[in-house]
């Protein structure tokens, strides 16, 4: 699963803004996807059950 994926995902699923993905990236660095999710929760971008779909999400994707 890559970044871009994930990014995908937020925007056309759970119709996540881009200005709230600039700001997670922005804070968490953009090497790793793996803590975007995280971020965007803390800093009260999504909420618990979109955060749970997103590691749902993740989960279900093919390593």
């Amino acid at each position: 699963m890559g970044k871009a994926q994930l990014i995908d995902y937020l925007r056309g699923e759970l119709a996540i803004s881009n200005s709230a993905i600039s700001v997670a990236l922005r804070q968490h660095g953009e090497q790793d996807a793996s803590q975007l999710p995280m971020v965007l929760w803390q800093y009260g971008l999504v909420t618990l059950q979109q955060l749970n779909l997103i590691f749902d999400w993740l989960e279900a994707q093919p390593t």
